[in-house]
């Protein structure tokens, strides 16, 4: 009779498969890069092919690799549904995140939680960074991961993300008038900051729109009302830096903190891929 594959080698495979890096897998399986190296290497053994070409820059999977992805994927389900089966009610994780993090890669954040424990209950809420700490400190929320509060230090930093001043293309400032500027609704630190730089620089600016979101804010930026301070991965495709053309302030690179109860079991293990799946969009 074969042996078995070990479905820890299993699942190291499937996570560098689908983060594309020893790194990352690492980090949504709270160990280190060496022993999920040490795993594949194991399973590539155990199979009799290479499943991953390495080079210095990149890792991808091999002709086997792409073959056996999806039959790994569902060796891995079929473990989990049959773990389930025993085991009662589904564990419930809320999480809460920034309205100004949630961006358009947040379905696949999603899929890859559901993917590391299809038996649990996610539960998400958008809101402001504020709003979403206050429910984490009443423990109505199990998880949040938003953009550094001022007084707080008790969060891992997950990213440090780009902000720019977003217009549509095409987009003229009338010259004489003040800077149009789109925003969230106070409170709101990313409204905060950008108000901030642009006083201290001396730019005369005025609010022309607030929204009660940042889908609402890209909205309006895309509709060619004026300019806003903005992650470019929250904007549609086409919008563009006017910041250096118009003389507007630097904005700084605004870190991003997960703060959680969570310490162990389903929870953390999703909890754990979802901030390496994060960590790897923002960086992109």
């Amino acid at each position: 009779m074969r042996r078995p594959l070990d479905l820890d080698a299993v699942q190291a495979f499937v996570r560098i498969a689908e983060l594309g890096s020893f790194t990352r897998a690492a980090e949504a399986m709270q160990t280190t890069q060496a022993a999920v190296s040490l795993k594949l290497k194991r399973l590539e053994k155990r199979l009799g092919c290479r499943l991953i070409e390495r080079t210095p820059r990149y890792v991808e999977l091999s002709a086997r690799g792409a073959a056996f992805l999806e039959r790994a994927r569902e060796l891995l389900e079929a473990h989990d549904r049959a773990f389930a089966a025993l085991g009662g009610a589904r564990q419930r994780l809320a999480i809460g995140i920034s309205d100004h993090v949630a961006g358009p890669e947040l379905p696949a954040l999603i899929a890859r939680m559901n993917a590391q424990d299809p038996q649990l209950l996610i539960e998400i809420r958008i809101g402001s960074s504020a709003d979403l700490l206050q429910s984490f400190d009443r423990r109505e929320l199990d998880t949040v991961i938003v953009r550094l509060h001022a007084g707080r230090n008790d969060g891992e930093l997950l990213a440090e993300e780009r902000f720019g001043w977003f217009a549509a293309p095409g987009w003229q400032h009338r010259a004489g008038e003040p800077i149009p500027i789109a925003t969230m609704a106070e409170p709101c630190g990313v409204r905060a900051i950008a108000a901030q730089r642009l006083d201290a620089a001396g730019v005369p600016w005025t609010e022309i729109f607030v929204g009660g979101g940042v889908a609402a804010v890209a909205a309006a930026v895309m509709a060619g009302l004026g300019v806003a301070a903005l992650a470019s991965r929250m904007l549609p495709f086409g919008a563009i830096d006017v910041g250096p053309r118009l003389g507007l302030p630097e904005l700084p690179r605004l870190p991003i903190v997960l703060h959680t109860r969570v310490k162990d079991g389903p929870s953390r293990d999703a909890l754990a891929a979802l901030s390496a799946a994060f960590r790897s969009a923002v960086r992109e």
